[in-house]
């Protein structure tokens, strides 16, 4: 969970993560929404790797990212439970994010 916060801690890979909730995006695609450099980028994308967040393909000579949901999901849940909190899935599933994109709706209940 240290790794998924740590990615979380700066603004630009949080930014490429809002990107990626969109869709899978090459990894020039995603770079030209930032004014830094491109090693810069590989830098954040890494740590997002290294924190299970997103996941790289590569086509050829072009790498796709695309966002792993189901690890933020488990990483805010397991910190809502460090701090108290009772979660659950609004449609009673459990706690990780199905295939093909669908996502719920997380509540708090109260204790």
């Amino acid at each position: 969970m240290n790794a998924v916060f740590k990615a979380l801690s700066d603004p630009t890979r949080r930014r490429v993560l809002q990107l990626l909730r969109e869709r899978p995006l090459a990894a020039g695609d995603l770079s030209r929404h930032f004014a830094v450099s491109k090693p810069t980028m590989s830098a954040h994308f890494a740590v997002l790797q290294e924190a299970g967040l997103i996941e790289a393909e590569k086509s050829g000579r072009t790498i796709f990212y695309r966002l792993k949901m189901s690890v933020l999901e488990e990483a805010l849940l397991g910190f809502a439970q460090t701090v108290g909190w009772q979660m659950r899935a609004t449609d009673g599933a459990p706690r990780t994010a199905p295939r093909g994109g669908a996502r719920r709706r997380l509540i708090r209940r109260e204790a």
